[in-house]
C-alpha cells in the first residue's frame, strides 16, 4: 500500500510563508515525477509545481518566483515552500507522484488559507 501524507498547511496572512511536506512510502529512485496541485473552493484542481527525476522543475505562472518545489531526501519527501502568499493561493494542496511505471498516487491534501 503506497501512502503519501501531506503536512504543513495552515492559516497565514497575505505576504506570509508556509512550508508543505509530503512524505512518500516509495523509494524516491522509483519516482519519475513529483508534483503539487491545489484546489480552491468551487474550482478545479490545478497543477502548481513539478519536479522531475532529472532535477528539472516547472511552475504554474501564478506561483512562479514565489513557490519552490524540492526533494527532501532525508525524510523521503517532496517539499513545497510557499512565499509571498496571496489570498488567491487559498485551497487544498495535494501532492502527486508518478512512478517509472507511470502509476500515479495522490495524498489526502492539506489546507492552506491566506487572509488579506
Amino acid at each position: 500500500q503506497v501512502e503519501l501524507v501531506e503536512s504543513g498547511g495552515g492559516s497565514v496572512q497575505a505576504g506570509g510563508s508556509l512550508s508543505l511536506s509530503c512524505s512518500i512510502s516509495l523509494p524516491l529512485g522509483n519516482i519519475y515525477r513529483m508534483s503539487w496541485h491545489r484546489q480552491a473552493p468551487g474550482k478545479e484542481r490545478e497543477l502548481v509545481a513539478t519536479l522531475f527525476a532529472s532535477g528539472q522543475t516547472d511552475y504554474a505562472e501564478p506561483v512562479r518566483g514565489r513557490f519552490t518545489i524540492s526533494k527532501d531526501i532525508y525524510n523521503n519527501a517532496v517539499a513545497l515552500r510557499l512565499n509571498r502568499l496571496r489570498p488567491d493561493d487559498t485551497g487544498i494542496y495535494y501532492c502527486n507522484v508518478e512512478t517509472l511505471g507511470t502509476t500515479n498516487y495522490w495524498g489526502q491534501g492539506t489546507q492552506v488559507t491566506v487572509s488579506s
